[in-house]
């Protein structure tokens, strides 16, 4: 295997084209890969103008930084993988009243297992991404590590907690060390066609960022056949809602009832069908549990270990107790109470030095 040699992840935006660019610099064999997992008359939602990754735009964008460096670029079909293993757990989760992260199944089913293949294919011994984060190697406990990345902004590590000690034995995160302004200056610097890009914010096969017009369109016969249900405020049915799938727990907005003030989605039961609602300060909880479970920068965590634990892409890294953690489950308590712990979303635990020590999917609080 060419220890020299990298495919890079090239989505068409700035962070991948720079790192592409920063690894030729570096003296790497680089070989760009753009992935299409999916299109707009399968997932619809389709703007006037068909952009951000997967669009024949992202793919000449990708195409076109490649080219000015010389750098091999090729387009690779991964659509029915990705409809496996992203898109139908995504439908199955909201489903069954949970609110995924693709983004996390994407990172580890899609953009790592079958890039790592392709990898395997074309005799490269590193798969690159332009995530914001770290690999550190520790010799003393022989494990590869995940760090946050220098611009905690943009730091990328909640999304990547499902990557294996495999996957990060053979990638490179050349951002890791920049800041988004730096990256946008290199590829000013480096005459990238993507320089002035901008960020892609939404989901990227729910374009318009619909989720309900995404499920109906994509299971009419499974979203048609969903049970209308109760709205439960304080033990009292309140309204009808118009199916779990739709809600998502801390949502205000849409509820369609009335009770004299702001309500929130406090509870999700998809079980019997009830919708419970509460007020603001309900919503606030510090009790988390989460299942499918995958140690990163250790091998374990210990009762009564103190970590830092996100529980959403955006929120910050709050001061919590591990509880007690095992191959299976982690239960964790923030010391101070968190809003809209949300089932479905990742639970991810870092330690002070911001290396991501596990994750998982949170089941309940």
């Amino acid at each position: 295997m060419n220890d020299k040699r990298v495919i890079v992840a090239m989505s068409g935006g700035v962070d991948s084209s720079v790192a592409a660019a920063l690894l030729h610099q570096q003296g790497y064999d680089v070989i760009g890969i753009t992935m299409k997992t999916w299109g707009f008359m399968e997932v619809g939602g389709a703007p006037k103008h068909e952009s951000g990754c997967c669009s024949l735009d992202a793919i000449f964008d990708a195409k076109n930084v490649a080219n000015s460096f010389g750098i091999p670029h090729y387009t690779v079909d991964f659509t029915k993988a990705f409809e496996k293993e992203v898109i139908d757990n995504f439908v199955d989760e909201y489903l069954n009243g949970r609110t995924p992260n693709p983004c996390v199944v994407c990172n580890r089913k899609i953009k790592w297992e079958e890039l790592l293949k392709k990898a395997d294919q074309l005799d490269a011994k590193y798969v690159a991404t332009g995530h914001y984060a770290k690999v550190i190697y520790n010799e003393k406990t022989n494990r590869f590590q995940l760090k946050s990345s220098s611009d905690n902004k943009k730091d990328q590590t909640y999304a990547l907690w499902g990557l294996t000690q495999k996957s990060l034995s053979r990638t490179i995160f050349p951002l890791g060390d920049f800041t988004k302004d730096e990256v946008r200056e290199l590829a000013v610097k480096f005459n990238l066609k993507t320089a002035k890009k901008p960020d892609s914010q939404e989901i990227c096969f729910v374009a318009d960022d619909n989720y309900e017009r995404f499920l109906r369109e994509r299971v009419p016969d499974l979203i048609n056949n969903v049970p209308k249900g109760d709205f439960v405020y304080h033990g009292k049915i309140v309204g009808q809602h118009k199916g779990i799938p739709f809600y998502t727990v801390g949502q205000r907005r849409g509820l369609g009832v009335a009770v004299g003030k702001p309500v929130y989605v406090k509870k999700i039961n998809a079980e019997n069908g009830i919708v419970e609602l509460g007020d603001k300060e309900e919503l606030y909880d510090n009790l988390v549990t989460a299942i499918d479970i995958n140690y990163v920068s250790v091998e374990k965590l210990n009762e009564n270990e103190i970590v830092y634990a996100k529980i959403r892409y955006s929120d910050s890294a709050d001061i919590a107790t591990v509880i007690e953690a095992n191959e299976k489950f982690i239960k964790i308590i923030f010391h101070n109470k968190k809003s809209a712990i949300t089932p479905g979303q990742s639970l991810v635990l870092y330690d002070e030095k911001g290396l991501v020590l596990a994750g998982g999917i949170i089941s309940k609080n």
